[in-house]
C-alpha cells in the first residue's frame, strides 16, 4: 500500500504530527511500509512526541507551588541577575504568574540560548499578572554593598508589581524581605514563576548591557555583559575604569580611581 504513495509527501505528513491520536494512525497508514525514509520518520515521531510529553510534565512540575497555593493566591516569584558583575546593574524581577495558560519552555535563563530567552519573555510578558522590576547602579553598589542592595532590590521589584502577595518564592537563600517569603535553593530551574522572573530579569538587564556598549566602547559590554571575562579585564587594565563599572568589584586587578 505505501508504496503507491510518494514518499516526501508521506514523510511530510508525518513531519506535521503533534499528538499521540494523530501518530497512532500515521503509525497504522504506514507502519508496515517496506521504504528507509518511511521507517525512519515514524521512529522520529514518536520521539519528538516523548520529548513534548517530556517538556509537558516538566513544565506542570514547574506550576506545583503556584497550584499549591490556592487557586486564588497571588504567587510572587523572584531573582535577581548581575550579582557577580563587576560592571552595569544588579538587576532584579518580580514576575506572578496565572495558573493558566502554561507557558512551555521555561527555565534558568542561564540554560537558555538568547534567542530562546527573548521569546519566552515576550510569552511571559503577555500572560503574567504582574511583573515588577527594580535596577541597582555601579555606585549604589560600591557605597552600599551588595547584600543591602540585594535585600532593597528584591524589596523594591515586589513592591512595583503592585500586589499583595500571598506567598513569595525566592531563588537562593533567605533574604527577608517579606513575611511569606520562601527561599528555593535553584529555584530557577524548580519553580514556574522564579523561571519567568529569571528570564525577565536576565534579558531586561542584558538589553542594557548591549546599549552600554555604544556608550562606553572598547570594554565588550554586549559581549561580557558586565562579566569579568580576560578580554573585559584587559579592557579596564588599558583603558581604566568607567563610571559603569563597581570599583569595589575591581579591586584586585585595578586600583586606579574612575575617570
Amino acid at each position: 500500500m505505501g508504496n503507491t504513495v510518494n514518499v516526501r509527501e508521506i514523510l511530510a505528513e508525518i513531519k506535521q504530527v503533534t499528538d499521540k491520536e494523530s501518530a497512532l494512525l500515521m503509525q497504522e497508514r504506514f507502519g508496515s511500509d517496506p521504504r528507509k525514509g518511511v521507517q525512519d520518520s515514524l521512529v522520529r515521531m514518536w520521539r519528538h512526541l516523548e520529548s513534548i510529553s517530556a517538556e509537558h510534565a516538566r513544565t506542570e512540575a514547574l506550576y506545583h507551588e503556584i497550584y499549591a497555593a490556592g487557586s486564588d493566591a497571588i504567587v510572587v516569584g523572584i531573582d535577581e541577575v548581575g550579582r557577580g558583575a563587576i560592571a552595569g546593574p544588579l538587576t532584579v524581577a518580580a514576575v506572578v504568574l496565572p495558573g493558566e495558560p502554561l507557558i512551555f519552555g521555561l527555565d534558568d535563563s542561564k540554560k537558555l540560548s538568547p534567542a530562546r530567552r527573548e521569546e519566552l519573555s515576550i510569552d511571559i510578558r503577555t500572560h503574567a499578572l504582574a511583573i515588577g522590576i527594580a535596577h541597582v547602579r555601579p555606585d549604589e553598589i560600591d557605597r552600599c554593598g551588595m547584600s543591602a542592595c540585594l535585600h532593597a532590590a528584591m524589596r523594591q521589584a515586589l513592591e512595583n508589581t503592585n500586589l499583595t502577595p500571598d506567598l513569595v518564592l525566592i531563588d537562593g537563600n533567605p533574604v527577608h524581605i517579606h513575611e511569606r517569603e520562601r527561599c528555593i535553593v535553584k529555584g530557577d530551574g524548580k519553580v514556574a514563576c522564579i523561571a519567568a522572573a529569571s528570564i525577565i530579569a536576565k534579558t531586561t538587564r542584558d538589553r542594557i548591557m548591549v546599549n552600554a556598549d555604544a556608550h562606553y566602547p572598547g570594554y565588550g559590554f554586549a559581549q561580557s555583559k558586565g562579566y569579568g571575562s580576560a578580554d573585559h579585564i584587559e579592557a579596564i587594565k588599558q583603558r581604566g575604569l568607567t563610571e559603569f563599572h563597581r570599583a569595589s568589584f575591581c579591586t584586585g586587578f585595578f586600583q586606579e580611581t574612575l575617570f
